[in-house]
């Protein structure tokens, strides 16, 4: 269990819901703001942003190292520098967009990328943090986040198994107490068949941590289908209009789509219920459609039971049917009519 901003996280608790706001506010502060509105107002728990320039995340450099290779999402960009100048959000915003997020009542954190950015972050009162895929192996940074003191979430999408480890070992050594992990897969988008998402549940057991999926479908099914799994954070990339100039646009969910992700999620937390093996309420009303014995043809006191005046059939309101060898050859007491329930009283046992 983590707790973000008063939120409860974990077993017992409904599935905290992240709308990544990424590079899709497309440079514009206002359309950032009203993506946080649009967050809230399509069910997400808290909206995510990301904190980094593009000399804290890379080298404006054009050797091959650092060039978008063919077949990238964004290789029309060029360099790593190129991509990362045009994605980020202004670091000026950051105390606007808490403050927003605030007004409204909606939390707000964000990934650093760098120490300086964990800085800005800690003035600001961030409340939790992320970890984003690719700087799972960047020590430095998860020491000096976990330092902080607040709940991190650690995503794992271009991670192995022993770079999770370290990940957890190098947090926890630092004072992270508060640890969630996400399953996630770096392409976009996300293959189904690459999902993986059984490993959601292992990750949580393996770790003793809060366990979700930060996913990179084009749809709906991996969420749902995490849920249904056990995971307890879903992180999901959101945007106002698909068809925005945004780096991020092309695997994002718009407000509807989002919306429609968290009514599933939230049906989806409602169908896994308890076990049980009573009755639902609502099908108690459907027993009409279950079997039971009815006499299937008026019979007179003293007359003997059998298997042409008494039948198993809907609805379900006779006797039992397993009681049905058990009363053939049996005299009834009293008269009955075609289409009574059977009871035992009806018949002498003696």
């Amino acid at each position: 269990m983590i707790n973000i901003n008063g939120r409860h996280i974990g077993d017992a608790q409904p599935t905290y819901i992240i709308a990544e706001l990424s590079a899709n506010h497309g440079g514009s502060l206002e359309q950032a703001k009203i993506m946080i509105q649009k967050a809230k107002q399509a069910g997400a728990d808290a909206v995510k942003i990301q904190t980094y320039r593009a000399d804290t995340i890379t080298l404006n450099c054009d050797k091959a190292d650092f060039r978008l290779p063919s077949g990238n999402a964004w290789e029309a960009h060029n360099t790593l520098y190129a991509l990362y100048q045009e994605a980020y959000t202004p670091w000026e915003w950051n105390k606007a967009l808490f403050e927003e997020a605030r007004r409204i009542g909606i939390t707000l954190f964000s990934s650093p990328f760098d120490e300086t950015a964990v800085d800005l972050l800690e003035s600001l009162n961030a409340p939790a943090y992320k970890i984003a895929s690719p700087e799972i192996t960047d020590i430095g940074l998860l020491k000096y986040v976990a330092r902080t003191g607040k709940p991190i979430i650690l995503s794992t999408g271009i991670a192995d198994l022993a770079d999770i480890e370290l990940a957890v070992e190098t947090l926890r050594a630092n004072g992270c107490e508060a640890l969630a992990i996400l399953k996630c897969t770096t392409a976009y988008p996300t293959p189904y068949s690459e999902c993986n998402l059984r490993t959601i549940a292992d990750i949580g057991k393996r770790f003793s941590c809060v366990a979700g999926l930060s996913d990179h479908t084009l749809g709906l099914a991996s969420p749902i289908a995490a849920t249904a799994l056990g995971g307890k954070i879903i992180e999901k990339h959101f945007i106002l209009d698909k068809t925005d100039n945004s780096v991020d646009a092309f695997f994002s969910l718009d407000e509807h789509e989002f919306s429609q992700m968290v009514t599933e999620v939230r049906n989806a937390e409602l169908a896994l219920g308890t076990i049980s093996y009573e009755i639902s309420g609502s099908a108690n009303k459907n027993k009409l459609a279950r079997r039971s014995l009815y006499y299937s043809q008026a019979i007179k006191a003293g007359e003997v039971i059998t298997n042409e005046n008494v039948k198993s059939v809907r609805p379900g309101f006779g006797l039992h049917p397993k009681h049905f060898d058990a009363i053939l050859g049996l005299r009834l007491k009293h008269d009955v009519e075609f289409g009574d329930r059977v009871s035992l009283l009806d018949v002498d046992t003696e």
